[in-house]
């Protein structure tokens, strides 16, 4: 008989839907050993959340996160919330026992991450940081390259998460763009991610310089209800002072020598969800674009001078990483795929009482770079982890 696994979600907007989508999708395409079981969804507004309960299909609904952690028919806590109340739900969930799926960044601060990390490892519960694009198939696959040795001794990381949605001077000021809330603007939301994956693909960085850029230091206040959206709408007399950079920029020494560079920007005209990144070897290279997901272009100086150049790989095929459980070849996948592959692979080490990676320790290594980066850019000094 398979074994449930409870969840509780706390947080029902735009990570809450692509996580109970996730939670949804992975029994039916996947086979998995354990079930999950919508069970309660949680949020500060009764009628919202209920609402949203109703559509996803969770079972119950909660008002107060509290009485959700202490709920003995409870496995695992989802935390799909903006990152300031990350840290006090985290050490709740992990002291009562109850594995945890959170949604990145990790916290406001390393001092925070290093506090979860222990209380998770003290309580021996599973926690999981999504960072989902190390799950789409074609960075899986980069991976796989990587360790093969396809590309070599790895020389250059560069790499770019660039978006456009707040051009526009009359966007209203959203809690993305106050500091009390996000920490920071794309090197905390944006470059979490870059950074992710230059770990996972190159390895740990080791020196960071950095420069920030502030461009539109004011914007209209947020209509009361619409303030968590990015379609979020503007007051029309009231404006407010944006205390996050709009830009960061990034150059890095890694571990093994490698040098590379990180760009996040949402104010790429154009640009809409593009995370892009280019890594240069001794022996080839890897260019991925998450806008062109299911490619991954290879230059390989193996192959014969006349015939060299960069190949497009269509990663669709079933050897390729989770790719197999979806469509048949050439059928493309999404956005939302990536965090299916996340929910599988977790429940998978819950119920195998393994790790999953990235964890809270790669998040408490992420932190880290971003913190640098950010002293860097106020100091105008290197700074060397």
């Amino acid at each position: 008989m398979t074994r449930a696994l409870n969840i509780g979600i706390i947080g029902y907007k735009f990570m809450g839907r692509a996580h109970s989508n996730a939670w949804l999708k992975a029994p039916q395409f996947f086979d998995i050993s354990v079930k999950p079981v919508l069970k309660a969804a949680c949020g500060r507004n009764q009628e919202s959340v209920t609402e949203f309960a109703e559509k996803w299909g969770w079972e119950e609904t909660e008002t107060d996160w509290k009485k959700l952690i202490e709920r003995d028919n409870i496995d695992i806590i989802d935390i799909a919330l903006p990152q300031n109340l990350h840290y006090e739900i985290a050490l709740a969930a992990a002291r009562a026992g109850k594995h945890i799926f959170c949604e990145k960044p990790l916290s406001m601060s390393s001092r925070q991450a290093e506090e979860m990390l222990k209380v998770c490892e003290d309580n021996k519960v599973v926690h999981y940081l999504n960072h989902n694009y190390r799950r789409v198939p074609a960075v899986a696959q980069a991976k796989k390259m990587i360790e093969a040795g396809k590309i070599g001794r790895i020389f250059h990381w560069r790499c770019c998460y660039q978006q456009d949605w707040i051009v526009d001077p009359n966007f209203p000021l959203t809690w993305q763009l106050q500091k009390e809330i996000a920490q920071a603007g794309p090197q905390w939301d944006l470059n979490s991610h870059a950074v992710d994956l230059a770990h996972f693909l190159v390895g740990d960085i080791t020196s960071v310089s950095c420069l920030t850029a502030n461009f539109i230091k004011e914007r209209p206040l947020a209509n009361e209800g619409t303030a968590g959206n990015l379609s979020a709408e503007a007051s029309a007399t009231e404006k407010g002072e944006v205390t996050v950079e709009d830009a960061a920029l990034m150059m890095v020494r890694f571990k093994n020598g490698a040098v590379g560079s990180f760009e996040a920007t949402r104010l790429a005209t154009g640009r809409k969800n593009r995370l892009s990144f280019e890594i240069y070897g001794s022996e080839g290279s890897l260019v991925f674009d998450l806008e062109k997901m299911n490619e991954l272009q290879y230059f390989s100086l193996n192959d014969d001078k006349i015939a060299q150049g960069f190949r497009n790989i269509l990663v669709t095929e079933s050897a390729h990483p989770y790719v197999g459980n979806w469509w048949p070849a050439g059928h493309i996948i999404g956005y939302e795929h990536a965090f299916v592959h996340a929910v599988v692979d977790f429940l998978k080490a819950v119920d195998e009482k393994t790790e999953i990676k990235p964890d809270f320790a790669d998040g408490l290594k992420i932190m880290r770079v971003l913190e640098a980066g950010i002293q860097s850019a106020e100091t105008g000094q290197q700074v060397h982890l």
